[in-house]
């Protein structure tokens, strides 16, 4: 990436090219956007004054949550101004930090929701040892782990989509600088880097997805040999939100980045826009409306804020 690359300036034709549909689209994505926002600040804020729920399962939910307020952040707010500005250009600098962020939190989310998954398996199928197991040490390990290496995830993913040579026409046909329509504007051979992306794509979302399954498989068998009807629904309860939750990232984001570029159409853009703003937006409320421990410290939290308004 040398200087005369750094100079090109990239033109984001956004979500759609129709200027009567700009303010009601303002509109549509500002609201899950704010609701984004609030919802996760109130995650983690219900799960750092409610004693009840210092436990490893809400330390990772309060990552999880952080994770998709940057997550959402680093989407929303470009696509929002761009759907109310005439000019929509970017530059090469400001794409490439772009999509670096996008490519860092996405690669945490991952990491993430298989750490939930094994927290769950141990949880259920070793009780006993579960204290020792996930102590907080090893909590904060697997989360600066997974910082780590999603940070060298999103090096390698950006020195792909943005270290080769870019002369053609500069109108990316998104509307953020994502892989596909970045790599389809590049005038080198992509081929070498296509593949290494396809390689550490694998290695995050499949790898990730592997762990989640064999921890669900483990559970599964353990819950099934349960004697209690009343242990497996509250057992089967506590792994569904998750779930919800793994297969609305997954599924958008296997359907995005597990195709061929030739293969792309149209649909990629609602794809994108489940992962990048349905999805952080609606995580709040899958954890917290069918948590009963969560629903249970928001109305003590409710009651205590109440008491302090009156006094």
């Amino acid at each position: 990436m040398g200087g005369n690359q750094t100079q090109i300036k990239f033109i984001l034709l956004g979500i759609t090219d129709s200027p009567h549909a700009q303010t009601p689209l303002f509109v549509f994505f500002l609201l899950p956007y704010i609701v984004t926002l609030v919802g996760n600040v109130g995650i983690i804020t219900l799960v750092r004054v409610s004693p009840s729920l210092h436990t490893p399962m809400y330390f990772f939910l309060t990552q999880f949550a952080f994770t998709d307020i940057c997550y959402s952040t680093v989407i929303s707010p470009r696509m929002l101004a761009d759907l109310l500005s005439e000019d929509k250009t970017i530059s090469f600098t400001a794409c490439m930090m772009q999509f670096f962020t996008f490519a860092f939190f996405a690669a945490i989310e991952c990491h993430l929701l298989a750490m939930m998954a094994y927290d769950r398996h141990v949880a259920i199928c070793q009780p006993l040892l579960y204290v020792t197991i996930i102590s907080s040490r090893v909590c904060w390990q697997l989360v600066a782990s997974s910082y780590l290496f999603a940070f060298l995830s999103a090096i390698v993913y950006t020195w792909c989509v943005f270290g080769g040579s870019f002369c053609g026409p500069n109108r990316i046909d998104h509307f953020f600088c994502d892989v596909v329509p970045v790599l389809k504007l590049m005038c080198s051979d992509t081929h070498s880097s296509e593949m290494v992306i396809f390689a550490l794509f694998t290695i995050n979302d499949v790898g990730t997805i592997v762990v989640i399954l064999l921890s669900y498989i483990s559970i599964i068998r353990t819950v099934l040999r349960m004697c209690s009807a009343q242990s497996r629904a509250r057992a089967f309860h506590t792994c569904s939100s998750h779930l919800m939750a793994v297969s609305l990232f997954f599924g958008t984001a296997f359907f995005m980045y597990l195709q061929p570029p030739s293969s792309h159409r149209n649909l990629d853009k609602v794809a994108s826009i489940i992962y990048t703003v349905v999805a952080p937006m609606l995580n709040p409320f899958i954890y917290s409306l069918r948590n009963k421990e969560v629903k249970g410290a928001l109305k003590r939290f409710q009651k205590i804020h109440c008491i302090c308004l009156c006094l």
